[in-house]
């Protein structure tokens, strides 16, 4: 790798932090981050470093490949497909591997709520945690007045606290009728 990939992608990982988990797996009853948050976290901040990520599928491998756009570097990481045959299992397996080989790749630190319980640790107050609006509290927004629209686009426009584009939008539209 040349010296401008590994830079923009020092810099990237600075600005990245530590990602909310906020979906939960009803068959394990775990929580984790989807790969549409992960992506929708990521990429402006790769296209602020003149990266481009791509996750092709390549010989029976999910690849996850950041690319500079400037000098054509790039760098991979890639998980096998087992072999499952059921359509909807393999797309799952699909996203699965999407979201750990860009979070592997990248070295995205996962908040671990059950290992925090179990070691009763406190986070180091120079973490960035980023905490997303959940599909409750945007439908609590979207029936609110202009008031609480404006503080809710206000609150979760910050280093902090996130939204998913979408609910932006939906938050903006309907902000611009009140």
């Amino acid at each position: 790798m040349e010296k401008k990939l590994l830079k923009s992608l020092f810099d990237l990982k600075k600005k990245v932090g530590k990602m909310t988990k906020d979906s939960t797996n009803p068959f394990f009853k775990s929580k984790y981050f989807d790969i549409n948050q992960l992506l929708e976290h990521v990429e402006p901040l790769a296209d602020e470093h003149g990266l481009l990520i791509l996750q092709p599928i390549i010989k029976g491998f999910v690849r996850t490949e950041i690319h500079c756009v400037e000098t054509d570097e790039m760098v991979f990481s890639e998980i096998e497909l087992t072999g499952i045959k059921e359509p909807q299992k393999v797309g799952s397996e699909i996203t699965y591997f999407r979201r750990y080989t860009l979070q592997s790749l990248l070295g995205i630190q996962a908040e671990d709520d059950d290992a925090n319980k179990a070691s009763q640790t406190t986070k180091q107050p120079t973490e960035t945690t980023i905490t997303w609006l959940t599909e409750r509290q945007f439908t609590a927004a979207i029936n609110s007045d202009k008031n609480g629209i404006e503080a809710t686009l206000k609150a979760y426009s910050t280093q902090t606290k996130a939204m998913k584009k979408e609910y932006r939008e939906q938050l903006e539209t309907k902000l611009k009728t009140l």
